[in-house]
């Protein structure tokens, strides 16, 4: 019995790990495919925790449908076959279709990873439910024989270290040290010890089995995004079997749970700051709160819980009523991931108390699962096609209250009284959020990609309009109607900015071919002169409607406007060297960095597409992450010089500050007066490794001293 209960721990343990290391290295693989949007790590999710229902669902068949010697038999093969899709995976000709984003994104990790993530998901509550046989026929054994056993809950509390320790490792140890490859590699040994182990487990227990078929038994769960945990063994003494009632508190519970991690996720970093890895820091609260609600009946205070809960949601509400409210960033993002945790342990807490008698144990878990998938389903998929702005967190905030508002409603006239009260505020909220929109808003659109949204005001007595369009919190082009400033570019793109001095001195008053990766408002079209040619790339469908119809910096250029749909580097490596003299990339989701377009790779790609003298303009400003350093060291591994050209706001011409990198083999260009002074050295970073598709990280490029500041 010790080695078999060995095996089981090792085999818990690392299914958990491994099933939580996949999930960062296959969202990484699909990123650059899908222009490095935010939307895809939550449309990751959605498949996730879908997946993660299947493999419940699959071993809830198993365990309770077959005979133990066609369990082990079934199992085994599936092992086989997910490591077989493993060894496969490691092929790097992924393709997606940026048309059809969330399809794609289900299609690739299904390819990637659907096999072995269903097997993962499947193994903690399988072999969790072999061990709990075992336990039961063994502890009846040990009483005999006054052996001490080890207890079934130890396992699961093995199982949550598994899943946590793989959500830390991996951003702060693997992903900065090792390539995608090393990395699917190294996950790929780790899976087949757990073949190993597994098919060690289920040959043992089925020469071992006597049973012919084994008795339905409740399975630990895994709640769409979770570890596995259980009730520690403490569970309701009744027998009664659940109405249709609890049932649905049970879905919607969990459904909850999975709202607030996604909304909160997607608004802290489209709202509050893209800071690279921010995704890992909600999920783990999200984790935290089932590891500490089902610890126990003690570890679930509830009325101080729902205490924190009235004072937390309060004040968030009062945070996103008040856009003027402004808190250190370190501060902010503390908060929403306290919030996020109270909340959902509120939530899983009720589930907890809402549990049943053993025998319907099995519904209850498989219910859990589904609401984990809804949820994530209802933020991922149904809010960017119902809801043309980022109300979800606030749609969240209402489902919570309502939700308490129902598990407290025999409490008492007070709690009633009390989240009534608070579900009618957030809805008020979500009105708010709406009407404030519609402020100076021409124009207000989503899809997969984000909230595109365009103002239009004045400053009286100045008649002068001026229109602005802003993705998130992040502005990405603004016009100035006035009749001096209408064709000026302005923001980031002003004459005196990197761009505008590669634009404005590049070719000796010669027609010029430009390309811009990244089209925003439309704003380099100023540039244009006749015989010019300008040639956009844009991955977002809606965006060229709105450079085209409702700024003018496109329809008044003299220049030959082109616009190409698609990620640009699919769409440049598809074309014939375009032979830029110029070549713009200012691709940016949000304030996220599509790293794909930086790497070594992505600087081959552009120089077939220059001219022998052309000049790279890299876009680089960024408030969290220092990226000129890996421009520079690109350039310097193309056999190119870089220079680095900064700029101040200078409300006269509507400039903003800015930081571009130039990047040209003409030497005499980076040399000429108005460069060398405009542009400042590069600080390099020790030990930065070249960025290519097979290995980035962001995280030594965090500017720790950013997180002082106010937002």
């Amino acid at each position: 019995m010790p080695l078999l209960t060995f095996l089981y721990a090792v085999a818990i343990f690392l299914g958990s790990f491994l099933l939580f290391l996949i999930e960062p290295i296959a969202g990484k693989k699909l990123l650059p495919l899908l222009g490095g949007s935010a939307a895809v790590w939550t449309t990751c999710l959605v498949f996730f925790q879908t997946a993660l229902l299947g493999g419940y669902l699959l071993a809830h068949w198993m365990a309770t449908r077959l005979r133990a010697r066609s369990q082990a038999v079934v199992y085994s093969a599936l092992l086989v076959a997910a490591l077989v899709q493993s060894v496969f995976s490691l092929r790097s000709d992924l393709h997606a279709s940026t048309s059809h984003p969330v399809v794609s994104v289900f299609m690739l990790l299904s390819g990637l990873i659907g096999l072995p993530f269903l097997v993962l998901s499947a193994t903690n509550p399988l072999l969790q439910s072999w061990f709990a046989r075992s336990f039961a026929t063994a502890g009846a054994e040990s009483s005999r024989n006054s052996e001490p056993i080890v207890p079934p809950y130890r396992l699961f509390a093995l199982s949550n270290f598994g899943s946590l320790l793989a959500l830390v490792v991996y951003p702060w140890l693997v992903e900065p040290r090792f390539s995608l490859r090393v990395q699917s590699s190294a996950w790929l040994v780790g899976f087949l010890l757990l073949v190993v182990a597994c098919t060690s487990i289920a040959s043992l227990r089925a020469s071992r089995s006597r049973v012919a078929v084994p008795d339905p038994i409740a399975l630990p769960t895994v709640s769409g995004g979770t570890p596995d945990v259980s009730v520690s063994g403490e569970t309701d003494t009744s027998s009664a079997a659940p109405t249709g009632a609890h049932r649905l508190l049970w879905l919607l519970l969990s459904a909850c749970g999975s709202v607030l991690l996604c909304s909160f996720t997607n608004h802290l970093s489209q709202n509050v700051a893209a800071i690279p890895l921010l995704w890992i820091v909600s999920l783990i609260a999200y984790l935290l709160s089932f590891v500490w609600a089902f610890n126990g009946p003690r570890s679930y205070p509830r009325y101080v819980m729902l205490g924190l809960l009235a004072v937390s949601l309060g004040s968030l509400g009062y945070m996103l009523y008040d856009q003027r409210f402004s808190m250190p960033l370190t501060v902010t993002i503390i908060f929403y991931c306290v919030t996020l945790l109270i909340a959902c342990v509120v939530c899983h807490g009720e589930l907890y108390r809402l549990r049943p008698a053993p025998e319907h144990a099995t519904s209850f878990y498989l219910l859990i699962a589904a609401g984990g998938a809804l949820g994530s389903i209802l933020v991922g998929i149904v809010a960017p096609l119902t809801l043309n702005g980022n109300y979800e967190l606030a749609c969240g905030l209402v489902f919570t209250a309502l939700m308490v508002m129902v598990v407290t409603w025999s409490s008492g006239i007070l709690p009633r009284l009390l989240w009534a009260s608070a579900t009618v505020g957030a809805i008020a909220l979500i009105a708010f959020q709406v009407r404030h929109d519609r402020v100076d808003e021409i124009v207000q659109v989503r899809n997969f990609y984000g909230t595109l949204r365009v103002t239009q005001t004045t400053e009286p007595p100045d008649p002068t309009v001026t229109r602005m369009l802003m993705h998130g919190t992040i502005q990405h082009g603004t016009q100035i109607f006035s009749d001096a400033l209408r064709k000026t570019p302005t923001t980031y793109y002003a004459h005196a900015s990197g761009v505008g001095l590669a634009l404005d001195k590049c070719c000796a008053g010669r027609p010029r071919r430009i390309g811009v990766i990244g089209l925003g408002s439309g704003t380099i079209a100023a540039y244009g002169q006749k015989g010019d040619v300008i040639r956009f790339y844009d991955i977002n469908p809606q965006v060229p409607s709105i450079a085209r119809n409702v700024f003018s910096y496109i329809k008044e250029s003299e220049a030959q406007i082109d616009i190409v749909l698609g990620d640009a580097r699919l769409s440049l490596a598809a074309e014939p060297p375009q032979h830029y003299d110029v070549l713009v990339v200012d691709a940016f989701s949000g304030d996220a960095i599509p790293v794909h377009l930086l790497t070594a790779e992505a600087i081959q790609l552009y120089r077939k597409h220059l001219n022998p003298n052309g000049i790279l303009a890299v876009h680089v400003s960024n408030l969290f992450l220092n990226l000129p350093p890996v421009v520079q060291e690109e350039a310097q591994n193309a056999g190119m010089g870089s220079l680095l050209v900064s700029i101040d706001d200078d409300d006269d011409v509507g400039a903003y500050s800015s930081d571009w990198v130039l990047v040209t083999a003409d030497k005499d260009f980076l040399a000429r007066k108005e460069l060398a002074d405009a542009g400042s050295p590069i600080d390099p970073i020790a030990h930065l490794r070249l960025w290519t598709d097979d290995y980035n990280s962001l995280l030594p490029l965090l500017k720790h001293q950013e997180f002082k500041f106010e937002k």
